[in-house]
């Protein structure tokens, strides 16, 4: 039985990284890995594995018509610009090519469009502009199915780590108000997106909201506290107080945290039954205390 080969965008990122390595394991399937640099390390180490690695640009209609040509279906995850209009059309043109050349199954790593869900009284950038390319595709009829990620749990170790205050203590920033949020390792992605590509019947036309599990701003600040040994504590911060830090984007970050308040369609069953090794914060922290030695330093 021939394999079907899926084209893999942003291979050599975190997203598209997890999701070819782990079609690479599953058997019946082959990987046509599409990254910018092809000679980067992350690219030669996906060569290695076995997969075709091609040199394609979302911003090249004919490179990205090449990618296509002969491929069983497709994994896209778009990046955010400065200017949101640049990550529609790219996602547009994968959909409208995957239309064209009759690809059987696209998985988009999707969000909602939150101003039009919220009559516009939320924007999230990052999130409107991936909810515009997954109407786009379900108008197309192009048969795809957008993964909507919960918060990355990755985020807590860079951007978002603990920060220390002026007692000498931690404070975790996460804007959550008491509700709680959904978490999930990027890392995570792939096996998911592998079981969808393994099984499309039921999911093709749908958005799935993924979670690996869902905490307060508090049980977090708990977990890192038992894995770091740090007195670390959620700090009493409301989105508009977030909002008026004054770090970039702080205003849509406020946003997005507000929208995560309004518990957005996150899955944690379906989640674990598509991917059962699916890791909780405990077992991120714990397969992560290499970095944790060094974060708060």
């Amino acid at each position: 039985m021939a394999c079907k080969t899926i084209a893999v965008f942003g291979a050599t990122g975190a997203q598209g990284g997890s999701v070819a390595r782990a079609l690479l394991k599953c058997p019946g399937f082959s990987v046509r890995a599409v990254t910018r640099e092809v000679s980067r390390p992350a690219a030669i180490a996906l060569k290695n594995l076995g997969a075709q690695v091609v040199k394609g640009d979302l911003d090249d209609k004919e490179a990205v018509e090449q990618i296509l040509k002969g491929v069983y279906g497709a994994f896209l995850v778009t990046n955010f610009h400065t200017c949101k209009d640049k990550e529609v059309t790219q996602g547009k043109l994968v959909a409208d090519l995957a239309g064209t050349l009759g690809l059987k199954h696209v998985v988009y790593s999707g969000l909602e469009n939150v101003n039009k869900m919220t009559g516009g009284a939320l924007r999230v950038a990052h999130f409107d502009t991936k909810g515009e390319v997954e109407e786009y595709f379900w108008e197309k009829g192009v048969p795809m199915t957008s993964v909507r990620m919960a918060f990355y749990f990755e985020n807590f170790l860079t951007d978002l780590k603990p920060v220390k205050n002026a007692s000498g203590e931690y404070d975790l920033v996460l804007p959550m108000e008491g509700v709680p949020m959904d978490g999930m390792a990027v890392a995570d992605i792939g096996p998911v997106v592998c079981s969808l590509f393994q099984s499309p019947d039921g999911y093709i036309g749908k958005a799935i909201g993924l979670s690996a599990e869902r905490l307060t701003a508090e049980q977090y600040a708990e977990k890192f506290s038992k894995h770091t040994g740090e007195k670390i504590k959620a700090s009493k911060i409301s989105t508009d107080e977030y909002s008026k830090l004054g770090f970039p984007n702080a205003e849509a970050f406020a946003n997005m945290y507000q929208f995560y308040q309004m518990k957005p369609d996150r899955d944690i069953k379906l989640t674990h039954q598509l991917y059962p090794k699916v890791k909780n914060f405990d077992q991120f922290l714990t397969e992560n205390k290499d970095v944790l030695k060094n974060l708060l330093k």
